[in-house]
């Protein structure tokens, strides 16, 4: 996590700098406390990943020297073509319409998204059933 943690600071101490130049050019508040806000949102992550790396052991994607197979773990199972996310992406887009042309879209709305929810959560149950199936057949 110190490569995050780095990261992390390196934004934060930017929009510091940048902080303080526009508001000694500027003298405008409300840009200022915006530049202080962005500011805090990566010296903060950054200095809690600082914390947490000093007491964590080193992770494999710390180490300077590593090969791709010592950090490879196990890949779910994903399912390849489906409907779902157009479905919840249209359900969302329905429910957000409610705020325009009345209620009654938001509930057209959450029946596709909680349609598509449920049809996904049990795709991707029956995916990895299926996955798990295989890989004991192909232990045997």
């Amino acid at each position: 996590m110190r490569t995050e943690s780095r990261i992390y600071l390196g934004v934060g101490s930017f929009f510091l700098l940048i902080l303080i130049v526009y508001f000694l050019w500027s003298k405008e508040s409300t840009g200022s406390v915006l530049l202080l806000a962005s500011a805090g949102l990566g010296i903060l992550p950054g200095l809690y990943m600082g914390w947490w790396s000093r007491r964590m052991k080193p992770r494999l994607e710390d180490a300077e020297v590593v090969e791709p197979r010592d950090i490879s773990g196990i890949v779910g199972t994903f399912p390849e073509n489906t409907i779902f996310p157009f479905t919840l992406g249209i359900g969302a887009w329905l429910t957000g319409l409610a705020f325009v042309f009345g209620g009654w879209f938001a509930v057209i709305g959450m029946g596709f998204v909680i349609s598509a929810a449920f049809a996904a959560t049990i795709e991707s149950k029956r995916s990895s059933l299926a996955e798990a199936a295989n890989r004991r057949g192909a232990e045997d």
